[in-house]
Formats: structure tokens, C-alpha cells, sequence
């Protein structure tokens, strides 16, 4: 015995299992999920172009991980709890890291002190080099005239030359300096990225489904510290033969009865029709073994609509996916969208 028939014996069986004590007033009891398979069946039959399969509910996960080795400092978030984007969700102990850092701000003082010295010392053999050349200049016209002598202009032009040296050698120090300055501006930089790495944030808003760590545990780098749920990207993942999902449209509507709540009637929309086919054998050669091919596909609720709701949505729910392969066809009036009031 199959449809109506059948729902109408297992509808006539009810008193059978209504006479156990408390199950008349169990509006969740064999009574009520015996009342909705009669009222699936004897329903309004779907038309030919809208298909039904089963599916469950996922959500997008996002890992919080620890970026370097380390031991954990805080883990501020709990399981179940919903946190915003760039909300802390653990932090890392910076004892050595911060010591890291005044050792690198007093290279970078002591960078910027030889610089400064450097520039005074080139200031000084940039005076002496002034004065050895209009020495020089004026040994050398003496000698022209005949009042100096030819050592006493070799004298002045080693004079000029040394001068000249000193001067060279200044601004190679002054370029040293400023160097080094650099370097230790860029290692403060560098650990200053590291301590704000140290503070793990939520990328984007979410529950938290698993606490992986506790407080004061040591982590390898990458380590993840908890799991997230996107709750702005919720779907139902369902399996489609491929008669049926070569012929969806992607931004095409869906529904979605969940079982917890059968009387209520989700939108969706399909996002996602994989490329390939989940099931064996994924090489066929005649139509019956074709028929056999299912695809997964992604049936996107809207985060609008997810946000409204947001204390309602719960992952791994099961249901009943609706989809239509002709979207012209109207939706009949039992799988129109009725959310929570």
C-alpha cells in the first residue's frame, strides 16, 4: 500500500498510539508526525517541472588561528556565543615579544643618535674641507708669483686632499646610520605586527561552534582556537540527479521545509551546482547509468532574511528541498514562503 492509502492507515492507527499516557497532549509525539505525513501525501501533487529531495542545512566556517607559536594568553569566547567582526576572540602572551620590542626602539635610538652625529661630523670636515681648498688656492698663486714655495703647495693640496677624505668619510657614516636607523625601524615595525597578530579577531560576524583551546595552552603556528559559523552565509546542500540539474537555473528559486518546523516555508535561492558528479560511476555510457549521476548543489538563503531570524538558525538541520527546473511554473499555494511571525 503506497500514498494516500497508506498515510490513511497509519492516520487510522492513531488512537493505538494516543492511548500511551501523555501522548494525546504530545503536539511532537507519532500523533503529530503521523498527522503531517497525511497531509504530504494527500496534498496537492507537485507539478512535473518542481523536484523534491532531502538536504540539511551547513553554514560557511571560519577558523580563528593562532598566526605564530606561542602559548595562549585568554580565550574570550564560548561555545554557542555570537560575536561581531573584529571582536577578540583569544589572545596570545607578548611577555617575550614585548621585551623583543625595547630592545628594537633602542636600536632604533642609538641608529638615530650616530646618524645625528654622523651629520655634525660631516658638517665639520665640510668646513674643513672649505678651508684646506682656499688655503690651497692661495699657495698656489704665491707659487705662480714666485713668493711660495713648491712645498709649501704640495703641503696645502695634502691638506686639501685629506680634507676631502674626511668629508667622503662623514657622509659614508651619516649613510651607515641612517641605515641601520631603517633596519631597526623596520624590526620595531615587524614585532609590533607580530603583538597585534597576538590579539585573534572574528574576521566576520558568527556563532561559535567549537572552543578548541583553553587558556594557557601552548600552540603551533596556524593552530586554530575556535570555529565560527557564518551566519550571513547559511545554505542547504542537496543532491540532484542530472536530468534534474542541468536544467537549474543559477539565481533560481528554491524552498525549504525544515523537518523541525514543517510548517514553515523558507525562500532560497540556487548558488551552487557542482561541476561533476558526487556519485559512482562518474564515467557512464548508457542512459539508465546516467540517471544514476547526482550533482551537489547549493541552495543559498538570503542573508537578509538570516540576519531577521538569526537566533532561529541552527546547522545540521534536515529538511525537504524544492526546486524548480522551469521557472515559469508557479509555486503551488502549500510551498508558498511562510516564515515566523
Amino acid at each position: 500500500m503506497t500514498g494516500p492509502g497508506l498515510a490513511l492507515a497509519l492516520l487510522l492507527a492513531l488512537p493505538v498510539f494516543s492511548s500511551t499516557p501523555g501522548c494525546a497532549q504530545d503536539a511532537h509525539g507519532p500523533g503529530a508526525a503521523l498527522r503531517t505525513i497525511w497531509k504530504r501525501l494527500s496534498g496537492e501533487r507537485l507539478p512535473a517541472e518542481i523536484v523534491s529531495t532531502n538536504g540539511r542545512l551547513e553554514a560557511e566556517q571560519v577558523l580563528v588561528s593562532a598566526k605564530f607559536a606561542g602559548r595562549v594568553s585568554q580565550v574570550l569566547v564560548e561555545e554557542g556565543q555570537t560575536v561581531d567582526a573584529g571582536a577578540v576572540v583569544a589572545r596570545m602572551d607578548t611577555a617575550e615579544l614585548d621585551a623583543q620590542l625595547l630592545g628594537a626602539q633602542a636600536q632604533v635610538r642609538r641608529a638615530e643618535r650616530a646618524a645625528a652625529e654622523a651629520e655634525a661630523a660631516i658638517a665639520q670636515r665640510e668646513s674643513e674641507r672649505v678651508l684646506a681648498k682656499q688655503e690651497f688656492e692661495r699657495a698656489s698663486t704665491l707659487a705662480q708669483r714666485g713668493y711660495g714655495t713648491v712645498q709649501q703647495l704640495d703641503q696645502r693640496r695634502s691638506q686639501m686632499d685629506a680634507a676631502e677624505a674626511g668629508y667622503r668619510a662623514a657622509s659614508a657614516s651619516l649613510d651607515a646610520a641612517e641605515a641601520s636607523a631603517d633596519a631597526a625601524r623596520a624590526e620595531v615595525a615587524r614585532i609590533q605586527s607580530q603583538l597585534t597578530d597576538s590579539v585573534l579577531l572574528a574576521p566576520r560576524r558568527g556563532r561559535v561552534e567549537y572552543k578548541l583551546v583553553q587558556s594557557g595552552e601552548v600552540v603551533a603556528a596556524g593552530a586554530p582556537i575556535a570555529t565560527l559559523l557564518d551566519l550571513a552565509d547559511v545554505y542547504m546542500t542537496v543532491f540532484l540527479p542530472a536530468r534534474v540539474a542541468g536544467r537549474l537555473a543559477l539565481g533560481g528559486e528554491a524552498r525549504i521545509v525544515l523537518d523541525p518546523a514543517p510548517d514553515l516555508v523558507v525562500p532560497a535561492t540556487v548558488s551552487f551546482v557542482a561541476t561533476e558528479a558526487q556519485f559512482t560511476p562518474k564515467t557512464v555510457e548508457t542512459a539508465d547509468e546516467r540517471e544514476k549521476l547526482m550533482f551537489r548543489v547549493k541552495l543559498r538563503i538570503a542573508p537578509a532574511l538570516l540576519k531577521q531570524y538569526e537566533s532561529l538558525v541552527k546547522v545540521g538541520v534536515r529538511g525537504l528541498a524544492y526546486v524548480r527546473t522551469d521557472t515559469k511554473t508557479p509555486w503551488p499555494a502549500a510551498l508558498a514562503v511562510k516564515l515566523p511571525q
